[in-house]
């Protein structure tokens, strides 16, 4: 079996690596199109895009891209200027930054930005790569924000609509570092048509346009599966009281393992580690 190195989009857990083998961004840079990569970065999520988007421009250009720019919007109107559709549609690949997902979302979601964006993605004509804040914004539903540390409860996460890139999936990053299983089992408990998905810190989620990721990285994904769900109090529950989730599956994929999201099944994996 034949296992793609193409990868349309990729979801990135946060704290990529940036210095050593920088796996993760080598693999989204060789998807684009390796020394003829026209890479895009979007840093709008942070606080400091300037910053961020410069160090991001700064390692592509070290691997060879032949064109890398920061698409530095700072207002939402900004997502409908012909300035930057126009360098958006020269781009083979969009690197979205971390941040705050709020902010980005509210900055770019419903604009001629994110719609061609979609697009371009759908049709097979750009690469697609988020991070942290980046790949929360990835589902119909996104995690906003929350707490760490206590048993599954609705006030334990912060929901809201996200971009709907992989409608499907309901992210949430920097996961096992950050202690956010229960976060997430919230999450889907409120949600329970989405496929929870939780990336760890240098850890990618890399799909291959036909329904299936591989895990890239140091870390693990893992996968909250409520399809064979049979009981959960959520509708019934106050706030702060703790959940009921009966019969969730739960897998938990490491380098080189593949899972179909489409049809919700772990498959044999490359054998890459």
């Amino acid at each position: 079996m034949v296992i793609s190195t193409q990868y349309p989009v990729m979801v990135v857990g946060g704290a990529e690596d940036k210095v050593n083998g920088c796996d993760i961004l080598t693999a989204f840079f060789e998807s684009a199109g390796g020394s003829a990569a026209k890479i895009g970065i979007i840093p709008c999520a942070s606080r400091e895009p300037t910053v961020v988007g410069d160090r991001y421009y700064q390692i592509f250009q070290k691997m060879g891209a032949q064109q890398v720019q920061v698409l530095d919007i700072r207002y939402r109107n900004e997502c409908d200027e012909a300035r930057w559709l126009e360098i958006l549609n020269d781009c083979t690949g969009v690197f979205v930054t971390g941040g705050d997902q709020l902010r980005l979302c509210d900055l770019v979601g419903g604009t001629e930005l994110i719609k061609t964006i979609k697009q371009k993605v759908a049709l097979g004509q750009l690469k697609l790569a988020g991070t942290s804040a980046g790949a929360a914004m990835m589902g119909d539903r996104m995690i906003a924000g929350g707490s760490s540390g206590e048993s599954p409860n609705q006030t334990l996460v912060e929901l809201t609509e996200g971009l709907g890139i992989i409608p499907e999936l309901l992210v949430d990053q920097h996961f096992h570092n950050r202690n956010r299983m229960a976060r997430l089992m919230s999450a889907v408990a409120a949600n329970p048509d989405k496929l929870g998905v939780g990336i760890d810190e240098d850890t990618c989620a890399a799909l291959d346009g036909s329904g299936v990721f591989q895990v890239l990285g140091k870390g693990t994904v893992t996968v909250i599966d409520p399809g064979s769900l049979t009981h959960t109090n959520y509708p019934q529950a106050d706030a702060a009281h703790p959940l009921s989730l009966h019969n969730l599956k739960v897998h938990v994929l490491s380098k080189g393992d593949r899972y179909d999201y489409k049809n919700r099944a772990v498959l044999a994996n490359s054998g890459v580690r």
